[in-house]
């Protein structure tokens, strides 16, 4: 599941997660040392009354040790007020207006150094406590105080609990600005594959033959790779049509022998056996033209760009100096802005067999026309030769079929043309004339940058 998962997606969660985890460490951490601050200010105001209840120590009108001096802070007069005082010794314990009735329970003072705790105070109400043992002077007597002053921590709950409140809305806002930085992280982190993404489509379109190596390191090995299985690609397609050319050449021979030897028989009067070989060489013509055709077409996976106006020069230019081509009026009607996706090689072999098939049959003339209809090419060759028998019409684009037996050829051209289109994306239809003739309808798709 998570290997389907968009590498968006996952860096979405990814930051999610992240951001989530790092907003609530960073909501409670921030109040943690709010409180601590909080709680560090609180015990010095508390350090400085505990010196203000030691420096007040003396001798009440009974001669027991008590705290004269009044305390500035009024809450130390109010009962139950939340902050108190109380002097401990060997004469009794003292203790501020503020605890009214009840005494703290005190720590055993670790010496002379200040202590800071937490102990419950009237009514189980936690208190930060802050307590110092000193001794006094001669002037009382030498002896060992206790002295502690406390408040109730439930001005620092309340203080922080302000904190967090406050604190969620600039937290809030921080959220959405690292997430809009983690969409933007994501955007320029996949970039590349963007990148990628349209230059393999520039393969495809035939705009380009390789990805290039102007890609971040982290990409490059893939690149490079997909680079080197083009490569290797090509030569293999090129290796297999090396090797059918080189097939088809290497049968030439023997196929013109073999016709030879069918004229042989003619001649001497072994008609059955003349046809049964001319039979198995036609065959033969077939499959070897029919597997160069394949090596033609096997490598579809690279879009193109052809001039169909072009193409068709090139045909008329070669069949009119032909004695048949001499004796014809040739028309080309094709805009020079059309473009077609196939390969170039292709269309020129296509327009060969099926203008060549028209300069056959033609009486005085062969119309070749090209037009953009839709999202696709339409190419169309006239004669004004008979046409086809409407009874061969349907059958004509099949392998091995032959309109005229009487001339020479395997019957395979038309074949070639029409498995040609198909392999192009595209269609070739055939229709006889009304005024006479075969219309020939080519149907191609466009050129990518044409599509859209």
């Amino acid at each position: 599941m998570l290997n389907r998962l968009s590498l968006r997606l996952r860096l979405v969660f990814a930051g999610l997660a992240s951001v989530g985890l790092a907003l609530v460490a960073a909501f409670f951490g921030l109040s943690l040392l709010f409180e601590r601050h909080v709680e560090r200010r609180v015990a010095e105001e508390l350090t400085l009354h505990l010196n203000q209840v030691i420096a007040g120590l003396g001798r009440d009108g009974g001669g027991a040790l008590d705290v004269l001096r009044p305390l500035v802070d009024p809450r130390f007069e109010r009962p139950l007020s939340g902050l108190y005082w109380q002097v401990a010794s060997d004469g009794g314990v003292r203790r501020s207006r503020s605890l009214w009735d009840a005494t703290l329970t005190l720590p055993d003072p670790p010496g002379p150094a200040p202590l800071q705790t937490t102990i419950a105070g009237p009514g189980g109400a936690p208190l930060l406590l802050v307590l110092r043992e000193v001794v006094t002077d001669r002037r009382l007597g030498s002896q060992r105080v206790t002295a502690a002053v406390a408040i109730d921590r439930s001005d620092i709950t309340r203080a922080t609990a302000d904190f967090r409140r406050d604190l969620l809305p600039y937290l809030a806002l921080l959220a959405l600005l690292l997430l809009a930085a983690s969409a933007a992280q994501i955007a320029i982190g996949l970039r590349p594959l963007t990148e990628l993404r349209l230059r393999i489509a520039r393969i495809r379109s035939g705009a380009s033959q390789r990805l290039g190596s102007d890609f971040p390191k982290e990409v490059q090995p893939l690149t490079s790779e997909v680079d080197a299985l083009l490569q290797s690609r090509e030569e293999q397609l090129r290796k297999a049509r090396e090797r059918a050319a080189d097939l088809a050449h290497r049968l030439k021979t023997p196929l013109q022998a073999l016709a030879g030897d069918v004229l042989r028989l003619r001649a001497a009067g072994q008609a059955k056996a003349a046809d049964d070989i001319d039979g198995l060489i036609a065959t033969m013509r077939r499959l070897v033209d029919h597997e160069m055709a394949r090596a033609r077409i096997a490598d579809r996976d690279r879009r193109a760009r052809t001039d169909p106006a072009k193409a068709m020069r090139d045909v008329v230019s070669v069949l009119r100096r032909t004695p048949r081509g001499e004796e014809l009026d040739w028309t080309i009607e094709a805009p020079d802005d059309l473009r077609v996706d196939m390969d170039a090689d292709d269309l020129a072999e296509l327009l060969g067999v099926l203008t060549e098939n028209a300069a056959r049959y033609g009486r005085l003339s062969v119309r070749l026309a090209a037009r953009r209809t839709g999202r696709e090419a339409v190419i169309v060759i006239e004669d004004d030769g008979a046409g086809v028998p409407p009874d061969k019409l349907a059958n004509v684009l099949k392998r091995g079929e032959r309109l005229d037996t009487t001339s020479g050829g395997a019957g395979l051209g038309l074949s070639i043309a029409s498995s040609l289109a198909e392999a192009a994306g595209g269609a070739l239809a055939l229709e006889n004339r009304v005024s006479g003739g075969l219309r020939v309808t080519l149907r191609l798709p466009l050129s990518p940058e044409l599509e859209a």
